[in-house]
C-alpha cells in the first residue's frame, strides 16, 4: 500500500476541484480511495494537502461518502485545518454522529470562526448542557450573540440570521462611511447593503452597494437611503422568510425584532437552503419518510417508516372490510374480481394528482379566496371529464374482453363517480387538515387514497350487484 502512495502524483493545493469529481459530477472513487488510503496510513500532511483545494460543500460530500470511523479520523488528522463549515453541508444523522464523539472544546474552537449562521446551524443540535459548555468556551461578543440567535424558535429568521452587518446613521455622509468601512477592521466577509439606523437602531431605510458606490462623497446618507423597507420579524418561519425574497427579488433583507430593532441580516444563500430544504421536505413527508436521511442507520430508518405504515395498514384493513361486504357478489361473476383494482387505481392516481396540486398551492401560500374557489370549482370538473373520458375506454374494453355490454357500463359509471370523488377529496383532505393546523404533506396521501379506494370498490361492486341482481 504505502509503496503504491510513493509512486502516484501527489494532488497539489490549487488544483481544479472539478478534477476531483467524474463525469457524474459525484466524489471520484480513485480519489476517494486515495485518500482513505492516506487516512489508514496516518499521512496527516498528505491528508491536509488533499483536502485543501475543496470547498466546505465538498468537504461534505467527502464526509458523506467516508464511514463513521474514517470521519472522526479525518477530523483528527485535520485537526485546526478542518473548517467547520462543512458540517453544515451533511446530513443530520452524519453531523449528529461528529459532534458527539469530538469534545466541547474542539467545537467551541470550529464554530469560532464561523459566520453566526452557520454557527448557530451547528449549535442548535447539541444538547443544552453542551450547547452552555461551548458558548461558555468563547469570546463575550460573540456567545452573547449567538445565545441571542438560539433564543428565537427553532426554524425562524433569527435562527438563520448573520448578527454581522453595517449599520449607520443617517447624518453621515457617503465619505465619512467609505472612510469608516476602510478603517473598520470587524466587518462581515460579505454584504450587500447598507443600513440606515437611529441611535435605539430601528432601520430608517437601506442603500444598496451598487447606488453607494456611484455617489458622490459629499452626498447625505439620509438623501441616499430608500425609504421603501422590506423587513423580517426575527420571529417568523424560516418558509414565510423565503417567500419574501421570492416575491420582491432579494438578495439580502435586515431582521428586526419584536421592537423592531435591526438583529440581523438574511441573505439570499440561507434562503436558497432554506428552500432547497422546505421542498425536500414536503417531498418526503408525502412518500410518509419523515426526516429521514440516506446516511441514517438502518434502525433509525425503520423507526421512520414503521409508524406510517402502520396507517397504511390499518386504511388497507378498511378497503378490504368494504370488499367483504361484497364477497357473495364477487363469488358470482369473478369478472368483479378482475376489475374492481382498475376503478381504484384510476381514482388513487387522479386523488394524487390533485392533492399534489393542493399542496403545493398551500405551501405557496396561494389559495386566497377567489382562487380556491376557482381550484375547487376546476379540479370537479376535471374529474367529472376524465370520468367520462376513462369510462368510455374501459367500458369498450371490459366489453371486448367478457363479451358483456352491461358490465362495460358498470365498471364506467363507477369510473365516474369515483374520478370526481378522487379530484374532491384531493382538495377537501388537504385543506381541512390545514384548517386544522396538520401538515397536510404528512396525511393527506393516506386518506385519499382510503377514499378512492373504498369509494372505487363500493361504487362498481354496488353497481354490478343492484344492475345484475346478485344481493
Amino acid at each position: 500500500m504505502s509503496t503504491d502512495l510513493e509512486t502516484e502524483p501527489r494532488l497539489e493545493p490549487g488544483i481544479d476541484t472539478s478534477a476531483l469529481r467524474d463525469e457524474n459530477d459525484r466524489i471520484s472513487m480513485h480519489w476517494l480511495e486515495r485518500l482513505r488510503a492516506y487516512l489508514e496510513a496516518g499521512r496527516a500532511e498528505d491528508v491536509a494537502e488533499v483536502m485543501a483545494p475543496l470547498h466546505a460543500a465538498d468537504v461534505g460530500d467527502v464526509l458523506e461518502a467516508l464511514n463513521g470511523d474514517e470521519r472522526l479520523l479525518l477530523l483528527r488528522q485535520l485537526g485546526r485545518r478542518f473548517d467547520y463549515s462543512a458540517l453544515t453541508e451533511v446530513d443530520d444523522s452524519v453531523r449528529a454522529q461528529l459532534m458527539e464523539e469530538l469534545p466541547n472544546a474542539e467545537i467551541a474552537r470550529g464554530v469560532a470562526g464561523l459566520d453566526s449562521d452557520d454557527a448557530i446551524y451547528i449549535l442548535e443540535d447539541l444538547d443544552q448542557e453542551d450547547r452552555d459548555e461551548v458558548l461558555a468556551k468563547l469570546p463575550t461578543f460573540e456567545r452573547l450573540s449567538l445565545k441571542r440567535s438560539l433564543d428565537f424558535p427553532e426554524d425562524s429568521a433569527g435562527r438563520r440570521m448573520q448578527t454581522d452587518f453595517i449599520a449607520i446613521p443617517p447624518f453621515w455622509t457617503v465619505g465619512q462611511t467609505i472612510d469608516y468601512l476602510r478603517r473598520e477592521q470587524d466587518l462581515p466577509d460579505e454584504f450587500y447593503q447598507i443600513y440606515v439606523v437611529d441611535a435605539s437602531y430601528q432601520v430608517l431605510g437601506t442603500i444598496p452597494l451598487d447606488k453607494f458606490l456611484r455617489a458622490p462623497r459629499v452626498t447625505p446618507i439620509e438623501a441616499l437611503m430608500n425609504t421603501n423597507l422590506v423587513l423580517v420579524d426575527a420571529n417568523v418561519d424560516q418558509e414565510d422568510a423565503a417567500r419574501e425574497f421570492e416575491r420582491y427579488d432579494l438578495v439580502e433583507v435586515g431582521v428586526v425584532d419584536e421592537s423592531r430593532r435591526l438583529v440581523g441580516v438574511l441573505t439570499i444563500d440561507d434562503m436558497v437552503d432554506v428552500i432547497t430544504e422546505e421542498a425536500d421536505e414536503d417531498i418526503r413527508l408525502l412518500a410518509g419518510v419523515g426526516d429521514e436521511d440516506i446516511s441514517d442507520s438502518t434502525m433509525d430508518t425503520v423507526r421512520s417508516r414503521v409508524p406510517w405504515l402502520v396507517v397504511n395498514l390499518i386504511t388497507a384493513v378498511a378497503v378490504s372490510v368494504v370488499i367483504g361486504f361484497f364477497d357473495a357478489t364477487i363469488e358470482q361473476m369473478v369478472a368483479l374480481a378482475v376489475l374492481m383494482p382498475i376503478v381504484a387505481s384510476m381514482g388513487g392516481n387522479a386523488g394524487a394528482q390533485t392533492m399534489t396540486v393542493t399542496v403545493r398551492a398551500l405551501a405557496m401560500r396561494e389559495l386566497d379566496g377567489p382562487r380556491l374557489k376557482r381550484l375547487i370549482t376546476r379540479e370537479v370538473v376535471v374529474g367529472f371529464v376524465n370520468g367520462v373520458i376513462f369510462a368510455f375506454l374501459i367500458g369498450i374494453v371490459t366489453w371486448l374482453r367478457f363479451g358483456d355490454a352491461e358490465l362495460g357500463v358498470v365498471i364506467a359509471l363507477a369510473m365516474i363517480i369515483n374520478l370526481i370523488v378522487a379530484g374532491t377529496a384531493g382538495i377537501l383532505i388537504p385543506l381541512t387538515l390545514d384548517k386544522f393546523k396538520a401538515d397536510p404533506a404528512i396525511a393527506s396521501a393516506v386518506f385519499v387514497t382510503t377514499i378512492t379506494d373504498v369509494v372505487g370498490f363500493f361504487a362498481f361492486l354496488g353497481i354490478a350487484g343492484l344492475w345484475f341482481g346478485l344481493f
